[in-house]
């Protein structure tokens, strides 16, 4: 009879890889894996749960300081928007200060012109009068002619300092940046020279 020596060779390699399976791979073989303890409701090892617990707490942390950079970076942003809209809010009210400034030295040179055209009316009665009168009317028409450029001086000055306004900052000098002594002294020379008019004719 035969010896069957493929089957004795098969049995013999299944018997070496049963062997090789089962063969323990170190110290730490004898213990069921960390899966197995905990479903079976064995203990994890206390290094294994301290370096569990560090592993989580440095992941809080880091979470934590992730979060408190993103707000304070946040909060940063939120603080320059709101600077920056209020200064673009002070730019345009200093913008609008500017315009009505420049409209009412428009409207005193308008008046001041149309006062010296006005007084023309009266200019042949004035200068076959008294020297007195002709001395009034030359005079208020030297201050009505001083308002008129005055104010054009005062628009002038305002219209600069609307155009420097994409460079106003904080230490700017603000709304008095707007404003020209020549816009008064307009007013008060047209003031007056009406009533050096006034006076020449009554004189007269």
């Amino acid at each position: 009879m035969p010896i069957p020596w493929l089957q004795l060779i098969d049995a013999a390699l299944g018997v070496a890889n049963f062997a090789r399976n089962r063969r323990p791979l170190g110290p730490a073989a004898d213990e069921p894996p960390l899966q197995e303890q905990l479903q079976a409701g064995g203990r994890v090892p206390a290094a294994l749960e301290a370096r569990l617990a560090s592993v989580v707490v440095a992941a809080l942390k880091e979470a934590f300081d992730r979060d408190s950079r993103r707000l304070e970076l946040e909060r940063d942003q939120l603080a320059a928007e709101r600077l920056r809209a209020e200064r673009a809010l002070r730019l345009e009210m200093l913008r609008q200060a500017g315009d009505r400034e420049i409209g009412r030295l428009r409207l005193l040179a308008g008046i001041a012109v149309a006062s010296w055209v006005g007084t023309l009316f009266f200019s042949a009665r004035l200068t076959a009068g008294t020297t007195a009168a002709r001395v009034a009317l030359g005079t208020g028409w030297l201050l009505l002619l001083a308002a008129f450029a005055a104010s054009f001086v005062a628009q002038t000055r305002v219209a600069v300092a609307l155009d420097s306004l994409t460079k106003y900052d904080e230490a700017g000098s603000g709304s008095g940046a707007l404003t020209s002594p020549a816009g008064a002294f307009a007013l008060w020379f047209i003031v007056c020279g009406l009533g050096l008019i006034c006076v020449g004719v009554l004189v007269a």
